[in-house]
């Protein structure tokens, strides 16, 4: 079985939507590597830096591990739809009442090159997100 680093991403193929996996060595930085393996379902942001005075917060109210993935990349897409802003990096902080904390640093979506669907949700279905026995893992199905 071949090993995997200690923090990534990877698309997974999937019948009709696109379905992502991230992993990291904790849940913030999960949620993180879940943004960026979103970003990499529909675009090529290879070599874009993100525009200088656009750095986005978000704050996620508290609730279960799994609200919390979906609360985040709910945003990245409702962001990306009416913002036109790509996240390139992204801090995710735990917050004192049990929430999320999220920065984004963002590309328009001019910048960065459209390879393929953009995802429209999140779906619920098959929704894994919680530690495993190297950190933290999530599969997320993303509808296009």
């Amino acid at each position: 079985m071949e090993r995997r680093p200690p923090r990534g991403h990877r698309n997974v193929p999937h019948t009709a939507d696109v379905r992502i996996e991230a992993w990291a060595p904790d849940r913030e930085s999960c949620v993180a590597e879940a943004v960026s393996a979103l970003v990499d379902t529909f675009v090529d942001a290879t070599g874009v830096t993100p525009e200088t005075e656009a750095e986005t917060e978000h704050r996620v109210p508290p609730g279960d591990d799994p609200d919390l993935l979906v609360g985040v990349l709910d945003e990245v897409i409702f962001r990306l739809d009416t913002e036109g802003a790509v996240p390139l990096d992204t801090e995710v902080r735990a917050a004192g009442d049990g929430g999320l904390l999220v920065r984004w640093r963002v590309a328009d979506t001019g910048a960065v090159e459209a390879v393929g669907a953009v995802p429209k949700a999140v779906s619920l279905h098959e929704l894994r997100f919680g530690p495993d026995s190297t950190g933290w893992s999530c599969a997320v199905t993303l509808d296009v």
